[in-house]
């Protein structure tokens, strides 16, 4: 063989190899890229983060998909994705939306509407939660985990009392009991309720006293009805109520500081939340676990709207380029098999609640959970379409799905607060409360 033949092959070996190991790398490269990367913003509570924590198992099954988690505090997360999807800014293939955007951004045909296959089961999504969730039964968003509003008391006390608390009370029964419970001396008030400012702090219980007094947000030419007869009744008894028989700096109270009250002991009675009822009957949070008792929340001239209805949900925007990667993983997180893996991995008392007919039929999660069945009676009482006992313009128990609410949420709720405090009165914070929420509403173009 010619000494310039050798050259050439010896010269031909590394460029064969090169080109071997470029193809290799190149069809590498093709793999990773096929790998879908999905960027999936939520809040950070206790149910979502164990959900980022079992996501390895959605990873392992779905090795062409991978996550990544931007987690975020309430506050911050709402105000992070209703900038991305009003402006389409494709910064997140998944959001963790409340019941109070899916219906206004589904309307609006900013999200997806979610496909679901026979094994998803959309039939055992609770009906409260599921119609809270759609429009024209499109399901826009799937349910998390869910709450309703219960009445959580003292059993102990109620007996020391002499009073048999009934299934569904009313609230004159409920001030009754405050009464008879409530001792300062020794450190226990009769009743606690929300004080704090904020349209899901102070104003979701309050929606629900106003609806079950009677009155609404809205009429049906969407003139707000803050002055009426039933919001003037409801924010009466509210204030009086907690005057006489609350703990003292009621206005700066919400969830977390009345739970910490009521499981030191210092609360006789609390409406709120049903997700509280895990932590008020778990003994290694409660010094009064084994005393708690559930109950539904108390009526007055209705039980429509007493109840309030709440979920976090995953939704996808609508123009993510990654539809079926998001609603693969939508259908994971939301399924019963997930429920049975948090069930499987830490126990069924800590599994996501109010989303499932077939969490509540489980024999094991009814044992765990000693709420369970005043928490499923809680739910399906409530009705997002129908929770007022004038007709309503709005979807929603304890807000009105309208993007105005907010600010008019807040204003008002500044007002109720400051009511309670004794820093106004209850007319006189009712009348400014009307002028701000008529000046949004007319600003937004609901009438001249």
């Amino acid at each position: 063989m010619p000494h310039s033949t050798r050259a050439a092959l010896r010269a031909a070996v590394p460029t064969r190899l090169a080109l071997a190991a470029a193809l290799a790398l190149s069809s590498l490269c093709g793999a990773a890229s096929a790998q879908t990367e999905l960027v999936i913003a939520t809040v950070n509570n206790g149910h979502m983060i164990e959900m980022q924590k079992l996501s390895k198992n959605f990873e392992q099954s779905n090795p062409d998909i991978k996550l990544k988690w931007v987690t975020l505090e309430e506050g911050v997360l709402r105000q992070r994705v209703t900038t991305d999807i009003a402006t389409k800014g494709g910064q997140f293939d998944v959001m963790t939306i409340g019941m109070y955007e899916a219906p206004i951004w589904g309307k609006k045909g900013w999200l997806q509407e979610l496909k679901t296959d026979a094994a998803y089961d959309v039939d055992d999504l609770l009906p409260a939660v599921r119609n809270g969730l759609s429009i024209d039964g499109k399901l826009f968003a799937a349910p998390f985990y869910g709450e309703s509003s219960m009445l959580m008391y003292r059993k102990d006390l109620a007996d020391k009392a002499g009073v048999q608390v009934p299934e569904r009370p009313t609230w004159p029964q409920i001030k009754d009991l405050a009464a008879k419970m409530h001792d300062p001396k020794n450190g226990v008030y009769g009743i606690c309720l929300r004080g704090k400012p904020g349209w899901g702090d102070n104003m979701a219980f309050l929606t629900t006293l106003v609806n079950t007094f009677g009155g609404q947000w809205f009429d049906m030419q969407w003139k707000p009805q803050l002055e009426s007869k039933p919001w003037k009744d409801a924010i009466t008894f509210y204030v009086d109520l907690l005057k006489n028989y609350g703990p003292p700096g009621s206005a700066a109270n919400s969830f977390n500081e009345i739970l910490a009250l009521t499981n030191s002991g210092k609360c006789g009675m609390w409406v709120d939340a049903t997700i509280a009822a895990s932590f008020v009957a778990d003994p290694k949070q409660s010094k009064v676990a084994d005393q708690m008792a559930f109950a539904q929340a108390p009526t007055m001239n209705t039980p429509k709207g007493a109840n309030w209805l709440w979920s976090w949900n995953l939704a996808i925007p609508a123009g993510s380029k990654k539809v079926d990667a998001a609603q693969k993983f939508i259908t994971w997180s939301t399924s019963k098999d997930y429920i049975q893996l948090v069930a499987k991995t830490n126990g069924w008392a800590n599994v996501p609640t109010g989303t499932r007919k077939s969490t509540y039929a489980s024999p094991e999660f009814q044992k765990a959970a000693r709420f369970a069945a005043a928490e499923k009676t809680a739910i399906d009482s409530a009705n997002p379409t129908d929770s007022t006992l004038p007709k309503s313009p709005y979807v929603g128990v304890q807000f009105a799905a309208i993007p105005e609410f907010q600010a008019i949420g807040i204003a008002v709720g500044q007002q109720m607060s400051a009511a309670l405090a004794g820093k106004t009165t209850v007319d006189a914070a009712l009348k400014a409360s009307q002028v701000a929420a008529d000046r949004e509403m007319k600003k937004a173009g609901y009438y001249k």
